[in-house]
């Protein structure tokens, strides 16, 4: 393969995932407060999120000093659906950790305007940490495949999601059928995932496994979006032994 994560951390169990990855949450966010008295995260939602996010509570982090952005939101629900991820990032971090701030996408505002918005506040200052995972069909964040631009010049944008997307967010029971997501959404380009100093990749679970063999092996393209991430030397990638199971990855931890 060309290139590869400068760090794959398999765990030994899903819960073994989520603390591992808590620990390197609160580090990077402890490591930017001191360094300049704040720090500014951009945060995944989603089932694959939830372990990692709650073990947060685990850990010594300053979050009075922590501001909260997250990545995608589809295009015309409410913040009070239960698939927003507007209501994910309420729930699940600003209720529980209350933040210095967070920062909505709102997918209820004219799309375009609303990316400019967004695209403003994130360039506003240095990123310290982006908290992702990897999409079932390769994406990050809702960069599909053969959709996504490595070298997009904007940090925002409209995207339409495939109908493996789709199918990911039925499955894991967001929504009841397929006709019930919407086909449209706002989300974080690959440039803005990446801007950050650090990139953490939580990817538990064996139905996220094909994807993953694909992101360590696959030709580098957007044909798999996720591949990009080998180019990203401040990227780490942890791992459970169920989405591990069709790479390689020899002793590596």
């Amino acid at each position: 393969m060309t290139g590869e994560y400068p760090a794959v951390r398999v765990a030994a169990s899903e819960a073994e995932l989520a603390r591992a990855a808590a620990a390197f949450t609160a580090t990077a966010l402890r490591s930017a407060v001191a360094r300049t008295g704040a720090a500014r995260v951009v945060m995944a939602t989603g089932n694959s999120q939830l372990a990692f996010v709650r073990r947060l509570a685990a850990e010594e982090i300053p979050w009075s000093a922590v501001t909260v952005f997250h990545m995608d939101e589809y295009i015309g629900i409410g913040p009070d659906h239960p698939a927003s991820f507007r209501r994910w990032i309420r729930d699940h971090v600003a209720a529980p950790f209350r933040p210095r701030a967070v920062h909505y996408i709102d997918g209820d505002a004219i799309a375009a305007d609303e990316c400019d918005r967004y695209e403003h506040l994130l360039r506003a200052a240095p990123i310290d940490l982006t908290c992702m995972g990897i999409g079932e069909n390769g994406h990050l964040a809702f960069n599909e495949p053969h959709d996504a631009d490595f070298d997009d010049d904007r940090w925002v944008r409209q995207v339409t999601l495939t109908d493996a997307s789709i199918a990911q967010q039925v499955g894991e029971g967001h929504f009841a059928t397929a006709d019930d997501v919407p086909r449209s959404a706002i989300s974080l380009t690959i440039p803005a995932l990446l801007a950050a100093s650090r990139v953490q990749v939580v990817v538990p679970e064996a139905r996220k496994a094909h994807a993953v063999r694909d992101s360590l092996t696959a030709d580098i393209s957007p044909a798999c979006p996720a591949t990009i991430l080998r180019r990203a030397a401040h990227a780490t990638l942890f791992l459970d032994p169920d989405s591990a199971g069709l790479v390689d990855l020899g002793n590596r931890r």
